[in-house]
């Protein structure tokens, strides 16, 4: 759905000390392998398009550890469309180690200052680092509050990627060397929420770490002397790692990287699993594998359970040659193929999405519906007198929906839309690096109320706010199914209202209970926060 979108991507890279060189280093050797880096941030580009940044590392040069970063695509910040301006940054920046980030914003402004990766400048070597970060805390407020107390402490931002450099800083205060593991070991019993994270410090140490939930993807892969880490495999192996030589950074688990050597170890317990179930749904690219499961096969999985679904149904007609299947752009091909396949009927490109017109998910409200009538044009030639499926992946505001049924009719010609969504209802807000954080902005809580419990009525008047011929949602137990997790091992916590984690929990009960009074520019982080000053100030 082209109106949801994550928070961001992290990578690393890096050639440990060895006699030999490793093939898949870049020609001009190891000691500029952060040339790499743009490559990496291009494949995870899909997790945000808003800024991208690298920090290197190269231990001859006066700028021990140097960052780069600005807003706009991979593209923009790195000159990429202009080889002479990108070869002279990769000359200033080379470096035989590097960490990487593509943000889009959750939280914060979309301003320079807060693109990633974050450095902390510091005489003492060991102090001095840089991280990038993907994720969210939901506990956000409280840690905030807690550094502001002591007069002390100043925040710059207003982000969660600021508050876990402070907790981090204030693991490595006094004068004994703390290692970047030790840090983030005693800090992370603070932090509620998701976090994968890479750091690089002045020493040329490495640090990538999971959150005890594994929420959000992270992938390592090492062959030989080169090291590299990524959001999702397809940033190794279009780098030319093999598949079997790629891992799962697994929930608590952190990946370092001192003197040279890597070593993978336990930073906190994992008392259980709750894997992001979106990642496979809609954010991951298609081609990665995430957690040992194929981004590609589970989108096809969940058409196939559409398809099922239609059979049992079986109230439109699917034979007589006027009937068609048509994926909304991009993420839901797989699953509108499977389910064409699967019922014997065409699956056909009757929506062309323009891939060149901008950056438009920063847009809101009437520019919001704007966008998504340019982003998408319907061909006549497809859809004129067809009865469609309009497959999609999730309706999560409906403003993109709307605009397209409305195109569809008017521009397309088509005579019947179906919507068939790929996921259930959107119930519940995400605390977890997710731009949806009120109940107000939700589509399907206007319709179901309290419920969790999705009727034939409710969908009926879905579809006709939407004005489709019908809706179909796929059930909760869909999704497990097709990923081929557990339930248990799976975050639902946006279709299911049941969070993994105490602080998503506090979230949402302030949400459900200020709903109401929500608008659709407010957050749940805000009203945690109003709700927290009312409190002391005796309001």
């Amino acid at each position: 759905m082209s109106e949801l979108f994550h928070e961001c991507g992290i990578a690393a890279i890096y050639h440990l000390p060895s006699d030999e060189e490793s093939p898949l280093c870049p020609d001009q050797g190891p000691d500029e392998v952060s040339r790499i880096m743009p490559r990496m941030l291009l494949d995870i580009q899909n997790r945000g398009q808003l800024a991208a940044g690298f920090t290197t590392y190269h231990p001859n040069r006066n700028q021990l550890i140097d960052t780069h970063r600005d807003i706009g695509t991979v593209q923009e910040v790195f000159r990429l469309s202009h080889r002479g301006k990108s070869e002279s940054l990769m000359k200033e920046y080379a470096g035989r180690a590097a960490i990487g980030h593509v943000r889009y914003a959750t939280c914060g402004q979309d301003d320079r200052s807060y693109a990633q990766p974050f450095e902390r400048h510091h005489l003492v070597k060991h102090k001095w680092f840089s991280f990038a970060f993907n994720g969210q805390l939901s506990n956000y407020s409280e840690l905030r509050d807690r550094l502001l107390a002591d007069d002390d402490h100043h925040l710059s931002r207003e982000t969660d990627t600021e508050i876990i450099m402070h907790e981090l800083s204030r693991e490595m205060t006094g004068e004994k060397r703390m290692s970047m593991f030790d840090a983030l070991k005693g800090a992370a019993p603070r932090f509620d929420g998701a976090y994968s994270l890479v750091m690089l410090n002045a020493y040329g140490e490495m640090l990538v770490a999971r959150d005890p939930y594994g929420i959000k993807p992270l992938c390592y892969a090492v062959s030989g002397p080169l090291f590299a880490a990524a959001s999702e495999s397809v940033a190794l192996i279009n780098i030319g790692f093999e598949e079997d030589e790629i891992h799962n950074v697994e929930p608590g688990q952190a990946i370092t990287i001192t003197d040279g050597k890597v070593e993978v170890k336990q930073f906190i317990e994992s008392k259980r699993k709750a894997h992001c179930f979106f990642e496979w749904i809609y954010f991951a690219n298609v081609a990665s594998t995430l957690d040992d499961q194929s981004v590609y096969v589970s989108r096809t999985n969940l058409g196939e359970e559409l398809a099922a679904i239609e059979r049992e149904r079986n109230d439109i007609p699917l034979d007589d040659g006027d009937t068609i299947v048509v994926p909304v752009p991009d993420t839901s091909k797989a699953a509108a193929d499977a389910m064409a396949f699967k019922l014997g009927i065409p699956s056909r490109e009757g929506l062309i999405r323009n891939r060149y017109s901008g950056r438009t998910f920063i847009e809101s409200g009437s520019k919001r519906r704007r966008a998504a009538e340019i982003k998408y044009t319907p061909l006549r030639e497809v859809l004129e007198g067809k009865r469609v499926f309009l497959v999609e992946d999730s309706i999560v505001r409906s403003t993109t929906m709307k605009v397209l049924i409305n195109r569809l009719r008017e521009r397309g010609g088509a005579k019947e839309i179906h919507v068939r969504v790929a996921c259930p209802p959107i119930i519940a807000p995400c605390f977890y690096g997710i731009d949806m954080s009120t109940i107000s902005e939700l589509f399907a809580p206007k319709f179901m109320g309290d419920s969790y419990l999705l009727t034939e009525e409710m969908q009926v008047a879905m579809a006709e706010q939407l004005g489709a011929d019908s809706l179909r949602y796929l059930p909760v137990d869909a999704i497990a199914k097709a990923v081929n997790f557990s339930s248990d091992d799976l975050c639902q916590a946006c279709i299911t209202g049941r969070y993994p984690t105490e602080g998503g929990e506090r979230l949402y009960q302030i949400a459900l209970e200020t709903k109401d009074q929500e608008s659709t520019n407010g957050r749940t982080y805000e009203r945690r926060a109003e709700e927290q000053a009312a409190q002391s100030t005796g309001a």
